[in-house]
């Protein structure tokens, strides 16, 4: 019986989130229509589920962890722990509206819309997001004080003040300006689809990234807690390893001083004597972005460079070493 229950997304994170867990060694079968794929681990149980229910069941403890987009966990208010980033996934939550509305940010909508006696009508996915972000408008609540926009759904409304409505979008938002709404919320990488439909963005509302996060009783429980560090171990790897490279060099001893001035390190670099006693190897991991900087300083003090891109990184100090290495 499976240790710990583990939802990976379904949908726009669906192809990177299987990349990234193939990067941390696993290996999973049985995709396609299934929606419980098969995973090269036995203690635990796969679950593909859509990002914006995630959050809400890893909180009820119906999954133990998750993979999920941070703003979905804003969106849903929901209590876990998010104990990784994962650096893929990153989309902007932005807000928009057509191009020929004379306005540059929500203040100058609402100004602008409330003058002329118009109500205004927002479209989104992110109902509360959107609700918090009207909410803390300075006209807004100069117009409105602690009134809730009005949320409008197909099962109910909720909120006190009609002249600011928040319609649920079940996707296309973009299509939803004129006619529909007179502005939108919604993610987007580019911005190329709002300015396809005709839609020029306002405001930034958040980023986002794909997270890995935990139900809080699962961290508690000693055997879960162990399995999921496991699992943290091998993506903060991961996550180490897409953005540093280990490099191999020779370097004649007189040049050891100065090259290891020269040389960052992920903690210290290891030194080893090689056959010729004049020489030394030299192995190290540096950041992807430096090494173009550091090239210049290993051709002139160093030879035979090798350059790995290492598959993960794992920061075994900074993971917790479960109940017994525990404070």
């Amino acid at each position: 019986m499976a240790i710990i229950k583990f939802a990976i997304p379904k949908g726009s994170l669906e192809e990177a989130t299987y990349q990234f867990l193939s990067q941390a060694g696993y290996v999973i079968s049985g995709g396609g229509r299934s929606y419980r794929p098969q995973i090269n681990d036995k203690d635990i149980a796969l679950k593909l589920l859509r990002p914006q229910e995630i959050p809400t069941y890893v909180s009820e403890g119906i999954e133990d962890i998750a993979i999920t987009g941070e703003d979905w966990i804003s969106e849903t208010k929901s209590d876990v722990q998010i104990l990784c980033n994962l650096e893929y996934g990153r989309v902007k939550l932005v807000a928009g509206v057509p191009k020929d509305l004379p306005v540059d940010s929500l203040t100058t909508l609402l100004d602008y819309l409330l003058s002329r006696n118009q109500p205004i009508r927002i479209s989104t996915e992110y109902l509360k997001i959107c609700s918090d972000w009207v909410k803390s408008n300075q006209v807004y609540r100069e117009k409105f004080g602690d009134q809730d926009p009005m949320i409008v759904t197909p099962w109910w409304r909720i909120g006190q003040n009609p002249s600011v409505s928040i319609f649920l979008s079940f996707g296309a938002t973009e299509a939803k300006p004129p006619e529909v709404a007179d502005l939108i919320m919604d993610v987007t990488e580019t911005g190329s689809t709002f300015s396809a439909n005709n839609i020029k963005i306002i405001e930034t509302v958040m980023e986002s990234h794909a997270v890995l996060i935990a139900n809080k009783a699962a961290l508690a429980d000693p055997i879960k807690r162990e399995k999921i560090y496991d699992v943290l171990a091998l993506f903060r790897g991961v996550v180490s390893g897409r953005k540093n490279l280990h490099i191999f060099v020779n370097v004649k001893k007189e040049n050891l001083k100065q090259l290891l001035a020269e040389l960052p390190a992920l903690k210290r670099p290891t030194v080893t004597p090689l056959s010729d006693e004049g020489w030394l190897s030299v192995n190290t991991v540096v950041e992807k972005q430096q090494f173009l900087q550091l090239l210049p300083v290993l051709r002139k003090l160093a030879q035979g460079l090798v350059v790995h891109e290492p598959r993960q990184i794992l920061p075994l100090d900074e993971i917790p070493k479960g109940v017994e290495g525990e404070a």
